[in-house]
């Protein structure tokens, strides 16, 4: 995956706002509402499974707060969920854009959500709220439009993350999704190396099917 340069992150920030839509067609009418409302400085869209459409934009927080109204003024209708952070942390910037760490800590935190903006708003509110590191965001395909990520750090330093996360999207928007954002939240304090292993190498089980201990054919 490619790296994240400074450039990249200057990018996405200060500001960031993602809509999540039951409705392709919709989700289109909306993003384009959007960039034309106001001129935000990243636009990424496309569809999730199982047939959603996201749209993320960022830059300056008075733009992106204004196409993120236009949005969902556009959306209302087919709304599954959504996020404006107007300070968004940079590790939640490289974790979008494909980043991911090793884990050196003594815990791992695992928040499972049922939506992207979801899981996008607890990285940030989990990273703003402890001393961890963001070490994986998987965001919607391959995993039935869900969301998920990987918290490292101590255990005292891990549990607060995760709580302030589960507390943080427990209380937000709750959309057309069946259940809401349905926030799953665990704590696992000295994971083996054999589990930190697997989730290091792929996270999806077809990828380490058939493959032996060191990676190679079985």
């Amino acid at each position: 995956m490619a790296p994240v340069t400074p450039a990249d992150r200057t990018a996405f920030q200060p500001a960031l706002a993602v809509l999540e839509l039951a409705s392709i067609a919709i989700g289109i009418e909306a993003g384009d509402a959007m960039v034309k409302r106001s001129p935000v400085d990243v636009v990424r869209a496309g569809t999730i499974h199982p047939g959603k459409y996201v749209v993320l934009v960022a830059g300056a927080v008075a733009d992106v707060e204004e196409a993120y109204a236009a949005g969902v003024a556009i959306g209302e209708s087919c709304l599954v969920d959504t996020v404006f952070l107007p300070n968004v942390h940079s590790q939640v910037i490289a974790a979008l854009r494909g980043g991911r760490r090793a884990g050196v800590g003594e815990a791992l935190g695992i928040v499972e959500t049922a939506t992207v903006a979801a899981i996008v708003e607890a990285a940030d509110a989990g990273l703003k709220g402890a001393q961890v590191e963001l070490l994986e965001l998987r965001l919607g395909d391959g995993i039935g439009g869900k969301g998920y990520l990987l918290f490292d750090g101590t255990v005292a330093d891990v549990e607060a993350a995760v709580a302030v996360a589960l507390d943080r999207i427990g209380d937000g928007f709750a959309g057309s999704v069946p259940g809401g954002r349905n926030p799953i939240g665990r704590v696992i304090a000295q994971l083996h190396g054999e589990m930190r292993s697997e989730l290091e190498a792929a996270p999806r089980f077809g990828e380490r099917i058939g493959r032996g201990p060191a990676g190679g054919e079985a």
